[in-house]
This record gives C-alpha cells, structure tokens and sequence, in this order.
C-alpha cells in the first residue's frame, strides 16, 4: 500500500444549510402510480414471499421508488455483515410493542440474493418481534440493495463502538468478495468509511479482546485505500492484522510485568504503546508495518524497572479498574 502524508485528519464533512424547499419533490408528486424496472421486481419479491405491498412512492429526497410492505417475519432476516443483536436492547423493545400492542416502526428492507428479505436497520426490531411471536412485520422496502452498505456506512440506527464498527465493515468487505472481488477496494471507500477498519476488523475476528482503541490512531493515519482488487487488498490487510495481533500479545506482556511490578490503572496498554510509539517525533511518516515492527522492538525491551506511578499518571490514567 502507498505511504500516506502525515498530515492532521480532515474533519468530518457536513452538507451545509440548503434553502428551504429547494430540493426533492413536492408532497402530490410523491405519487407513484406505476411500478417500472427494479421496484416492479421488488414488488414481485414481496408478492412471492408472501407479502403485500400496501403502498408506493417517490421518495422525498432522492426520487427513489419505495414500497411500504406487510412481510412475513419468517421471510426477513438481518444482513449476514451488520453488527450482533443485542439481547437486552432487543427483549425491552419486545416489552415497549408488547405494552403499547401496536408495531409503529417499520424496519427497512431489501431483496437478499437467494430469496427473502433482508434488513440493515432494524434488525432489533426484528428480533423484537419474533420474539413476540408476530407473523409479520411492516418494512420499507427499497429496491436498490446497495442502500444496505449505506445504511450501515452511516450509523443510521444506533452509535457503534470501534469493535462493532470494524466488525461490520470486514462483513460487508467478505459480502462484497462474493462477486465483486475483482473492483479495487477504493472504489468502496464510502461503505468502508477508514481503511483502518478492515485490518482492526480482521483483528476483532481473530481476537473478540482486540485492543482496538489503543492502536486505532496510528493505524487510521497510516492506512488508505487501496487500488488493487478487494481479493488482493484482503492479503495484504490481513499481514496487517497479524502483526497487530502480535504486537498486541507482546504490550499484553509489558502489562503483566507492570501489574507484577504493583501498577494498577485502565490505562496501562495505552502508556505502553504511547511510550513505545515514535511516530510523533517522524518528519516524514513510514509504512504501517514498519512502525508496528518499531513499536513492538521498543515494547519487548522496555525496562518496566525504570516506569513510575507518576509516569501512568501524566500519560491520563490514575490507579483504577482492571483492564
């Protein structure tokens, strides 16, 4: 992968303040009377799966024909690349729709490839409902399935975590390897948000314990987009990983040694590598895996004989919890 520039990360762009009423369509043109193209199949789908459509229009912002469907439960599931369900979040969901005894919250839908229907934003609700044991479930169902990647790129349901986050952006890179392994991995930045979030989620695989907070920084400043093919990006991603993990198993050393030795903060394995990390002091910013190879030659030889309580102190983290 090229070296990246060692440069301050952009912020977070936001589209600015548009002039009211200047975009979309208007209420009455919201009709869609005619279902053409890829909504026409999309109605199909939900015909065949034993669903009804109840009703169909333009979407307000984008123009794009959606379908407001009654499905049977049996017949949607989440995507295979999305974050876990939780299991509280979903039984007191059950326990609101149970209480109120009415579902006012569509989930949305689309066609899965070998039949049947899947959902990137609601997979709670989903749950919530069988649970529940409901036959159906009412869906917004969108015909382009590249939304799913979308919805999920945006968060659009709830705040990940930087676990939850790379886990579903690996799921989504192996989704894509199915038929589009030959595209090159920038082509799909947008799904993947940092190219980061490929290596640590390959590492979240390997380790359900990945430290991924303690590296991410030095790794989503020196990673980018490749313009190879995903199936050749994931090789070189997943030597990427390994040398994570590896590093990781070696500062989980330093810790044990700094535990022996009576440290107790949360913050141990972010003193170690922040003291282990040289990248600050580069001019000129080197390859990812050579500075996973610094930083693990500074951890294995560091000297916990000469660290001091107050040292951890600076560093952010006082005498606290276990990590």
């Amino acid at each position: 992968m090229p070296k990246p520039a060692l440069k301050r990360l952009p912020p977070k762009k936001r589209p600015r303040q548009a002039q009211a009423g200047s975009r979309g369509v208007d209420a009455a043109d919201a009709r869609l009377p005619e279902l053409t193209g890829p909504a026409a199949e999309a109605r199909a789908a939900v015909e065949s799966a034993g669903g009804v459509v109840v009703g169909q229009y333009l979407d307000p912002v984008g123009r794009l024909p959606l379908l407001l469907a009654v499905l049977p439960v049996a017949k949607v599931e989440p995507t295979p690349f999305q974050r876990d369900v939780s299991d509280l979040h979903h039984k007191k969901l059950a326990d609101v729709i149970d209480r109120t005894g009415i579902f006012l919250d569509p989930i949305i839908a689309i066609t899965a490839p070998g039949g049947g229907f899947w959902t990137p934003n609601g997979g709670h609700r989903l749950a919530a409902m069988k649970r529940l044991g409901a036959r159906s479930i009412t869906a917004l169902v969108v015909p382009k399935r590249e939304v799913a990647w979308q919805i999920l790129a945006l968060n659009t349901e709830k705040a990940h975590n930087l676990r939850d986050k790379a886990l579903e952006v690996i799921r989504i890179f192996r989704n894509l390897l199915e038929d589009r392994a030959t595209k090159p991995e920038r082509d799909f930045a947008y799904y993947f948000e940092e190219a980061s979030l490929i290596t640590l989620g390959l590492c979240y695989e390997r380790n359900a314990r990945f430290s991924g907070g303690v590296y991410n920084s030095f790794v989503r400043r020196l990673s980018s987009f490749s313009g190879d093919p995903l199936a050749q990006s994931l090789r070189e991603h997943t030597r990427l990983a390994e040398l994570l993990l590896e590093l990781d198993a070696r500062v989980a050393e330093a810790v044990a040694k700094l535990k022996a030795k009576g440290f107790s903060s949360p913050y141990l394995k972010t003193f170690v590598v922040a003291r282990s990390n040289p990248l600050r002091f580069m001019k000129e910013p080197p390859a990812l895996d050579e500075l996973i190879r610094t930083i693990r030659g500074k951890v294995e030889r560091l000297n916990v004989d000469k660290i001091r309580q107050e040292d951890i102190v600076a560093s952010g983290g006082g005498a606290a919890d276990d990590e």
